[in-house]
């Protein structure tokens, strides 16, 4: 859709979720680009009981979804905004859910020929299993990456050395979800592929970035402290390595029906070989943040990306 300058657009940030804080900065950035360009902006930091008074009392006429984990990629606020008939940025209902649990975005990519590493799927019911590490330690050679289901921004993951380690990162995953994600580790590089879906259907891939974490891994820390990583995009990587990437990110992007801007995270083995860890709906939007930086190195200045996101609210 395209809203015109005189409306006026909600961007829609934090909520109960435990990245709340990377919400809010992501949408006070959103809107400081959206008044740069002319728009009429109202921030809504999201009280799901009052979500619809705070809407209607905003005035606005389309969303910018700006609330990362709990309710702003689960479906449950585009939901709401379905309901409501307020058109939104981003993944919808269905989509969104998908990609928000790990789990479910495992079996759509196995059951889809992505390339994705061999995982188990653990429940709440499994979880006082005292000899649950020690089955992991057998399937798996260590270390093992060990997950919660549904945690964005690396919240709970652990990659797990020894099983005493395993133990605890089952312990502390659990403490963050019913349900949790075995998955066989990948030695390699880190790579993100950014990608946003035209209003005419078409998938634009932006160029491939390389993430370089200081600390062991792309966690918490490295992805929202200034210096914890560093970018290099275009990604150094043979041609056919980035084209590889680009077309699982984009088949996964597809299958999983994604809409407006989304990130896959990717490893590349050290055989060359490329694999899709999952799909993110509301990616950051934050100084340090991936998408911002492909789209850089694609030409896209910071406020002309978010006018282009704007750009695909539907209903």
């Amino acid at each position: 859709m395209m809203l015109k300058k005189s409306g006026t657009v909600a961007v829609v940030m934090g909520g109960p979720s435990s990245e709340a804080e990377i919400s809010l900065s992501t949408g006070k950035g959103i809107a400081g680009a959206l008044r740069e360009k002319g728009y009429e902006v109202a921030e809504i930091r999201l009280n799901p009981r009052d979500f619809s008074e705070q809407l209607k009392a905003s005035g606005a006429e389309a969303v910018f979804v700006a609330v990362h984990g709990l309710y702003g990629e689960d479906g449950r606020l585009q939901s709401a905004l379905e309901m409501m008939g307020v058109p939104y940025t981003g993944s919808g209902v269905l989509s969104s859910a998908l990609c928000m649990n790990k789990i479910a975005t495992k079996r759509v990519f196995l059951g889809s020929g992505i390339p994705t590493p061999e995982a188990d799927f653990y429940y709440d019911k499994d979880k006082d299993d005292p000899d649950l590490a020690e089955k992991v330690v057998k399937k798996y050679a260590l270390p093992v990456v060990i997950k919660p289901a549904s945690q964005g921004s690396s919240i709970g993951v652990t990659i797990a050395k020894t099983e005493a380690e395993v133990k605890k990162a089952l312990q502390t995953a659990f403490s963050f979800d019913k349900e949790v994600l075995v998955e066989r580790y990948i030695a390699g590089r880190e790579t993100s592929v950014c990608m946003m879906r035209e209003q005419d259907g078409s998938v634009t891939v932006w160029p491939v970035v390389l993430i370089k974490p200081r600390a062991e891994f792309y966690d918490f820390t490295s992805k929202y402290s200034v210096g914890g990583v560093v970018h290099v995009v275009p990604a150094p990587l043979p041609q056919e390595t980035l084209q590889k990437l680009a077309g699982i990110s984009v088949h996964a992007f597809d299958v999983l029906g994604c809409e407006g801007v989304a990130r896959t995270d990717c490893m590349v083995a050290g055989d060359g070989s490329c694999y899709v860890l999952e799909m993110n709906t509301v990616p950051g939007m934050t100084p340090t943040s991936l998408v911002p930086d492909a789209a850089r190195a694609a030409g896209i200045g910071y406020a002309d990306l978010c006018e282009k996101i704007l750009a695909t609210a539907h209903l």
